[in-house]
């Protein structure tokens, strides 16, 4: 008998919408404190999902879920380097 593997859920701090975690960009606050995109999504540190769609990043900086998610004042570098990923996934 095969057994169906169990595909692995994380929530969308944008839209908080429970969606697969592959589908989504994974933003981690490193254990020395730096914020980065997390493109393996294996980095050491406390992490943060959103999907990769303009409306959800808008609604997250709007309502500061991203910072409350990772506990720290995010740099506008990072929310500059977001966009320019998510308009690259979505050509």
């Amino acid at each position: 008998m095969v057994k169906t593997r169990k595909i692995p859920q994380r929530m969308c701090v944008g839209c908080r919408e429970m969606k697969n975690k592959r589908d989504l960009i994974r933003i981690v606050r490193t254990p020395d404190g730096k914020i980065e995109i997390d493109s393996t999504g294996k980095k050491s540190g406390r992490g943060a999902y959103i999907c990769p769609n303009i409306e959800c990043l808008n609604q997250a900086i709007k309502g500061k879920r991203l910072q409350k998610a990772l506990e720290q004042d995010i740099p506008t570098e990072v929310f500059t380097l977001l966009k320019e990923k998510i308009s690259e996934i979505n050509l």
